[in-house]
């Protein structure tokens, strides 16, 4: 989101480099051209940094970019059956479809993979998350569909598809993860070593600033997403997802220290870091302090 507002309201002009903006389809792909240097500055999932900084990349998470983001979502069955028996839910489907609930989430080690296995691991306590769930990878941008298709019957997921689904009929929310991991991150911004001092902090500057923004003109943030996005996210779609409590913006890196080190346990214990990645590891503090102080 801080993004689409440095963008649109000409924030990026205040920096002292010039700014290219390249925009990815899928994490993956942006991960992948950090890992190989093409990309300078990049906002994605919390989880992918931790990767990278073990297998030893030099940047650091300058600022939060989100934290409460997901939701979940499922058929009006599966919803009604949570609200009515909470954890036993999983294993009265069970019984009752003669299989297990099939969860559409991205691949393992990502951000709603994680939240989903604390979830049922460690916030449900029903063991291991494979022997609950059946789950089928799907990116969060064909979640929608692939749920409508009947192809699964939940997802965690993410704004602004959570309210595309929440909006067509037989389907509802299940949990927020706000409440499964109160104050867990999502998103940061993950800058290269390399780039100066000076223009990380004039960067991590305007981020704060456009956090604001959003806090303040929430309609106007809208449009600037919907103009950024495009195709399929119109500036009501936008201002809906902005007033969901799965949209909880922020800047301070502070603010998700504790719970990024709860989430690298699940990143290692999947296999996608040799190591835990400790908050000292993933995070500089410092230029957001600095900028904060200013």
């Amino acid at each position: 989101m801080q993004h689409y507002i440095m963008q649109e309201e000409g924030y990026y002009e205040s920096l002292s480099a010039e700014v290219t903006v390249e925009r990815f389809s899928n994490g993956p792909s942006v991960v992948k051209a950090f890992a190989s240097d093409e990309v300078d500055i990049a906002l994605f999932g919390v989880t992918p940094a931790m990767v990278l900084v073990d297998k030893g990349k030099a940047a650091s998470v300058l600022a939060a970019n989100s934290r409460n983001g997901f939701r979940v979502m499922s058929t009006s069955a599966f919803a009604d059956l949570y609200k009515n028996k909470q954890e036993d839910a999983f294993s009265v489907f069970e019984n009752q479809h003669e299989r297990k609930v099939k969860f559409g989430v991205p691949p393992d080690g990502s951000v709603p993979d994680v939240v989903l296995r604390y979830w049922i691991e460690q916030d449900l306590d029903l063991g291991e998350m494979e022997s609950v769930i059946d789950k089928v990878k799907v990116s969060p941008a064909k979640a929608p569909q692939t749920i409508q298709a009947g192809e699964i019957d939940a997802t965690m997921i993410q704004e602004p598809f959570a309210t595309v689904i929440a909006s067509e009929q037989g389907f509802g929310e299940v949990a927020w993860s706000g409440d499964i991991l109160p104050g867990h991150p999502v998103t940061v911004t993950f800058v290269q070593n390399s780039v100066p001092e000076n223009v990380a902090e004039q960067f991590v500057e305007q981020h704060t600033k456009a956090t604001q923004f959003v806090r303040e003109n929430p309609r106007k943030a809208a449009e600037d997403a919907a103009a950024v996005i495009g195709s399929g996210v119109s500036t009501d779609l936008a201002r809906q997802a902005i007033d969901s409590q799965a949209s909880d913006f922020i800047s301070d890196p502070h603010e998700v220290r504790d719970q990024a080190a709860t989430m690298a346990e699940f990143v290692k214990e999947v296999g996608n870091t040799d190591s835990v990645v400790s908050p000292e590891q993933l995070f500089d503090f410092s230029v957001y302090d600095s900028v904060s102080n200013q």
